[in-house]
């Protein structure tokens, strides 16, 4: 029986020998390879899944050596590039702190070419389970089918934690978890059985926030890192379509409020600060520490025939969380009037050094700018500058922090100038910020040109989501609510 296990071993390697060629006498090529998606000397972390890549013009096979630390190495001579994931992370643990190199050659008309050998650089700094996002379709008047998922970093799973289909007619957005642990997760559902869904320590609550005194339901949340508040905008939130063929869509606020919402009772708080008529607000979040709101805020115009004039400056407020009290004035962080700019989407870290956001030539839905670009504010010095390290001349938008404040997410249409696709790079003490690198799929060719949904909204999570799809759809399709109230 030993003798026969020995045997089909033996053949089967045998049978994956055969399967490789070797690299004879190629030619040497003193540039990179021209791979997609574009890894070539990026930062990655210890658990990130494999940066599977093809090259970008048609070759009749790749081949390919990793060589790490203390001489592990992984090599691939195949049709494809499938990273065994076991031997990939081995790899990654044993390079921690230094660099793989990683040597491609690939073959033309039965002739080999050896190109330069570029970097892998795996970090020292951690990064969480995964990533939460929403998965949407660019159709503009109608929902097709939309969803909210989360991918495990570490592999190329995917899960539904809600899609649209459980209830036809509904659109799901506005998901936050409170600083990537979902215990604590809102999410927004519009359409005929429209709700605000919170769970909250695995209890689901079904919430009618739109009031008598609020513009409407809650929309954009942002948790208190306590868990014990949620941040929103309220909004009154128009869509318009260009004429000119670089502009597609522009979606605006005919009015806009700040409210925090209290879980414990049901009830909405807010400031005359924060409510203003001649002011638009939007977009609050909550600093590290929980002692200020930040948010977005712009000079009312007529909406829509002055909607270029909407310029967004990035403001706080004090907030006291043991009375649940606002501040009594509004400082100016960022100036839309200094600029002649736009800010939106703010994100805090969470090491309370930075606030991210995006800087576009007007409005506030900058998803839609081309011109849009992500920003960095140091907390402590009150300066900004340009992470030119990661823009591009396409959109880059929505945005979010890993837990250890070293990672960020952010969404970009640099790959074919339509959809959004995601990017992860990474900041270290300095403020030094590597090369992003796209997020990895297993055929990643294949499977983003045949992928016709954008990502959005992504953040990190640090475990899986759980949501029980029977009870929210029971709890939607009951007309019952609880109706919160507005003090």
């Amino acid at each position: 029986m030993k003798l026969i296990v020995k045997w089909i071993g033996c053949l089967a390697l045998c049978l994956c020998m055969s399967c490789a060629e070797q690299v004879e006498s190629p030619e040497m090529v003193d540039t990179f390879p021209d791979i997609y998606p574009d890894y070539i000397a990026v930062t990655v972390p210890v658990g990130i899944a494999p940066l599977n890549f093809t090259m970008k013009d048609d070759c009749e096979r790749i081949d390919i050596r990793m060589q790490g630390v203390g001489g592990k190495e992984l090599h691939m001579n195949d049709t494809d590039v499938d990273i065994d994931i076991e031997e990939w992370k081995q790899l990654l643990k044993a390079s921690k702190g230094d660099s793989i190199i990683v040597t491609v050659s690939a073959k033309y008309d039965g002739k080999w070419k050896q190109y330069k050998p570029f970097p892998f650089y795996v970090s020292n700094y951690s990064i969480d389970y995964g990533l939460a996002y929403r998965l949407i379709a660019p159709g503009y008047e109608v929902y097709s089918k939309m969803g909210i998922y989360q991918r495990e970093l570490g592999s190329f799973q995917e899960q539904a934690v809600i899609e649209n289909t459980l209830i036809p007619g509904m659109c799901i957005n506005c998901h936050a978890s409170n600083r990537t642990n979902s215990d604590r997760l809102s999410l927004h559902v519009r359409g005929d059985h429209g709700a605000t869904l919170m769970q909250l320590e695995g209890r689901l609550e079904v919430l009618d926030t739109k009031t008598d005194s609020t513009i409407s339901a809650c929309v954009y949340p942002y948790w208190h890192p306590s868990g014990d508040y949620i941040a929103y905008s309220v909004n009154d939130t128009k869509q318009a379509f260009h004429v000119v063929h670089d502009e597609r869509i522009e979606v605006m606020d005919n009015a806009s409020d700040i409210v925090v919402y209290h879980p414990e009772t049901h009830r909405l708080l807010t400031s005359p600060l924060l409510s203003k008529k001649e002011s638009f607000e939007t977009f609050p979040v909550f600093s590290a520490d929980g002692r200020k709101l930040y948010f977005c805020s712009a000079e009312a115009q007529a909406m829509p025939e002055d909607y270029k004039k909407v310029r967004y400056s990035l403001c706080s407020i004090d907030f006291d969380s043991s009375r649940g009290t606002f501040g009594n004035k509004i400082d100016t962080l960022v100036s839309a009037s200094s600029l002649g700019k736009s800010v939106s989407f703010p994100r805090p870290s969470y090491d309370g050094k930075y606030i991210m956001y995006t800087l576009s030539d007007y409005g506030n839905f900058s998803i839609w700018h081309r011109e849009a670009d992500l920003w960095l504010l140091d907390l402590k010095s009150g300066e900004s500058r340009n992470i030119t390290e990661v823009n591009s001349p396409e959109t880059e938008s929505y945005h979010n922090w890993s837990s250890n404040s070293h990672w960020f997410v952010f969404s970009s249409r640099r790959d074919d100038g339509l959809y959004t696709r995601l990017y992860l790079a990474s900041i270290d003490d300095n403020g030094n910020v590597s090369k992003p690198f796209m997020l990895p799929q297993q055929y990643p060719a294949e499977y983003y040109t045949e992928l016709l949904y954008s990502y959005n909204v992504p953040d990190f999570i640090s475990k899986p989501i759980r949501m029980d799809k029977q009870e929210v759809e029971k709890g939607l399709m009951s007309k019952e609510r609880i109706k919160i109230k507005y003090q």
